[in-house]
């Protein structure tokens, strides 16, 4: 599955244009903390912040198997982003299905949620959880 840039290209094109204004005005600092604070927003909302999306139908293929949750999420979801920073490296042993990417994924979202597309959702043993608590998906995440 291909990974979204349609944040965070926006994020470091407006960064650069802002700095290289203030750089041209005469202002060398000011345009380096923009650049910097940008390049960081614009790496928040980028893809490589997750582990590789998989489609829908798979990832419950690879829970199924190997009993790891599937974390629904979408690129820009500050909730999403919490629990992939708190979750550190156990992360990766997640099964991660981006719901813009997906329509699949973005309907198993809808179902569990009343209609509407709130994430992260995290399905463990085919009970959906919106927005847990880092600590408690860790705990749910089999030992290696």
């Amino acid at each position: 599955m291909t990974r979204s840039w349609n944040l965070a290209i926006p994020f470091g094109l407006c960064g650069a244009v802002l700095a290289t204004g203030l750089f041209l005005s005469g202002s060398p600092w000011d345009a380096v903390v923009v650049l910097l604070l940008f390049a960081l927003l614009a790496a928040m909302n980028s893809p490589l912040v997750f582990p590789r999306s998989v489609g829908a139908l798979e990832a419950r293929r690879r829970s199924a198997a190997d009993g790891r949750p599937v974390v629904y999420w979408r690129p820009g979801c500050t909730y999403c982003l919490r629990l992939r920073l708190r979750l550190g490296r156990d992360a990766r042993r997640l099964h991660w299905v981006d719901i813009w990417r997906d329509p699949e994924g973005a309907a198993a979202v809808r179902a569990a949620n009343d209609g509407n597309e709130t994430v992260p959702t995290v399905v463990v043993a085919g009970r959906a959880h919106t927005n847990p608590d880092p600590a408690w998906v860790r705990g749910q995440i089999p030992s290696a």
